[in-house]
């Protein structure tokens, strides 16, 4: 998969509308907790905890971000670059 059709096939899932930092914010948050939720294991959450729920919300983030950085005035493939050469430098 390339980041461009990434991009593309997330527009034609939410259309043309552009959504401001402090709604990604409150979108990102949707799916961090949803991670949190799977760690902490709860006895009322054991029914969605498995590899498939877990895999999927991994997926919201990547999936998402693509589209919320294009969203945000960015390029997405910039992004990652720079997040790529921070992660590399952290490392050393």
């Amino acid at each position: 998969m390339e980041i461009k059709n990434l991009l593309k096939q997330g527009q034609e899932i939410w259309g043309e509308k552009t959504l401001s930092l402090a709604q990604v914010i409150v979108r990102m948050g949707k799916v961090f907790g949803d991670i949190c939720r799977w760690e902490r294991d709860a006895i009322k959450d054991k029914d969605t905890h498995n590899d498939i729920e877990l895999k999927k919300e991994l997926g919201n983030i990547i999936f998402s971000t693509i589209r919320w950085c294009d969203e945000l005035g960015y390029d997405p493939e910039e992004c990652i670059s720079l997040a790529i050469d921070c992660q590399k430098k952290f490392e050393k």
